[in-house]
């Protein structure tokens, strides 16, 4: 058998698809299973063992681009693939798969996508209240309960490309680093906010910690703030390396310290000690899937709001996250 799968848009939810490639081959032990992905989550599609071969997705967030997605059909038609795994819900990221010819095309309906989806799961969110667990149950037949519990996701870096990647970098791997992960794609509403990290910086460097800052080039000027506010105890790594090598220098880290981001669910994937910061978002629906991570939220009345940024102007949701809260979590996690 030969799939294909069809890549969110976003790191975290990318990973988060990795139960369900691995499920997918334990059902066909003689699978190739290809990825088409945009070129920013490719990288961690390498690092799984799962994927053979990643496709370029040339599409930004909302571009349509017929001319565009009728040429990659054309391309994916000819790699003869017999079944394809359409992850996001919309109907553009439909649409090529169609075109290929793909004989069996697996979503969930999402945007009225009849026709072109021809293996159609129905929703139940209060069956599948979590991301990986609704991306899990694709490789089950419509209607059929998803067996559990769901693996938790992996990524792949070896000593070699750990090594490698300090090389390439000029770093040297200090004897303790807690990785910071100060940004979040989606919005201010997730990012806790720069002098906390910075106060927490100056608490951890005094217990010999070396702080990496994590990220990307849109990250570096928050790091920067954090940076200025804890001079000389953090090296900012924001935009200087690529998604591949952020992977391997996280899977250094004695601890990552993160807002619920992409980088949040790189650092869970590579079973590092996780302390991660809820502020708009859910971790009922996103959580770091790990057994070493420790969830901080003040459960406020108005959060979760799932808003980029805080409707009610205060933030109240991550500002009263304390960083002797947080240090204390970082503390707990590190001793176990």
């Amino acid at each position: 058998m030969k799939a294909l799968i069809v890549a969110p848009s976003w790191i975290g939810d990318t990973i988060m698809a990795q139960p369900l490639f691995a499920r997918l081959h334990a059902k066909h032990p003689v699978l190739q299973l290809d990825a088409l992905a945009p070129r920013w989550v490719a990288p961690v599609l390498q690092r799984m063992d799962e994927i053979q071969d990643v496709v370029d997705s040339p599409f930004g967030h909302g571009q349509l681009s017929v001319k565009a997605r009728w040429r990659l059909g054309r391309e994916l038609a000819a790699r003869r693939y017999d079944a394809v795994y359409v992850l996001p819900n919309s109907l553009k990221s439909a649409i090529v798969p169609f075109l290929a010819g793909i004989p069996r095309r697996v979503g969930f309906t999402g945007e009225s996508r009849y026709g072109l989806i021809n293996v159609r799961h129905t929703l139940d969110k209060q069956a599948l209240p979590l991301m990986v667990e609704r991306f899990t149950q694709l490789a089950e037949r419509p209607g059929a309960p998803l067996p559990r519990p769901v693996a938790f996701p992996r990524l792949r870096s070896s000593q070699a490309d750990q090594e490698r990647t300090l090389a390439e970098l000029g770093l040297e791997r200090p004897t303790r680093i807690v990785a910071f992960c100060p940004g979040a794609e989606y919005g201010p509403a997730k990012r806790w906010p720069a002098a906390h990290f910075a106060e927490l910086a100056r608490e951890l460097v005094g217990r010999d910690c070396a702080i990496w800052l994590f990220g990307s080039p849109k990250d570096h000027a928050v790091a920067e703030e954090i940076s200025r506010l804890a001079p000389g105890l953090c090296r900012n790594l924001c935009g200087t390396t690529n998604l591949a090598q952020a992977v391997d220098l996280l899977a250094l880290a004695n601890l990552v310290v993160c807002n619920d981001s992409g980088l949040m669910h790189v650092a869970a994937a590579l079973d590092r000690p996780i302390v991660a910061l809820y502020g708009s978002s859910s971790p009922g629906f996103t959580p770091p899937l790990s057994a070493r991570a420790d969830i901080l939220s003040l459960n406020l009345d108005c959060s979760p709001c799932f808003k980029r940024e805080c409707p009610l102007g205060h933030l109240d949701c991550l500002n009263k996250l304390t960083p002797t809260r947080v240090l204390d979590a970082c503390l707990q996690r590190m001793s176990v």
